[in-house]
């Protein structure tokens, strides 16, 4: 199975929600207990194209692997109150694997004009959790380009400003 998002359904987490944008941002090509995600390149407003996010109902690691291009994945972690209490960035590059904790959000980011391609190992009976995500509008930060370079655009959706660590 094959899903695509669009840039109205994607909406609910820009930063400028009605900013021209990547018409198309993603697919997901659902495999057994697999999934491949494919970002175009792009950006929406300043944004860097990315994928909506989500967290997940199951408190596994999950693995993703870089197939192609070159990108950030986000991640990060809430108390209970939905304030962010870590961000983490990770830069992917090809051959690249990550491991997103359990009871981590997480979203990739596209920051270059090639596609970006991940493979992920989320088992399919899994059901993502995107509320946390669409209450906020999006993550923490939102990732910008400022002055040809990548930035982060604190979502003022959050009480609590979170430090940024990277990998």
């Amino acid at each position: 199975m094959i899903t695509t998002r669009t840039h109205n359904e994607l909406e609910d987490v820009l930063l400028y929600p009605k900013a021209p944008g990547v018409r198309e941002p993603y697919l997901v090509i659902h495999g057994n207990n697999q999934n491949i995600t494919v970002l175009n390149p792009g950006k929406n407003g300043d944004e860097y194209n990315k994928t909506y996010g989500h967290f997940h109902k199951w408190q596994g690691v999950e693995t993703y692997t870089c197939l192609y291009g070159q990108g950030l994945l986000i991640m990060q972690r809430n108390d209970e109150n939905g304030e962010a209490k870590e961000f983490k960035v990770v830069t992917l590059t090809k051959g690249k694997q990550v491991e997103v904790p359990a009871g981590f959000g997480h979203a990739l980011v596209n920051i270059s004009k090639e596609y970006l391609v991940a493979l992920d190992n989320t088992p399919n009976n899994t059901a993502h959790n995107y509320d946390p995500v669409k209450l906020k509008r999006g993550f923490a930060y939102y990732i910008v380009e400022k002055k040809g370079e990548i930035a982060f655009d604190q979502n003022r959706n959050y009480a609590v400003r979170t430090q940024i660590t990277s990998e």
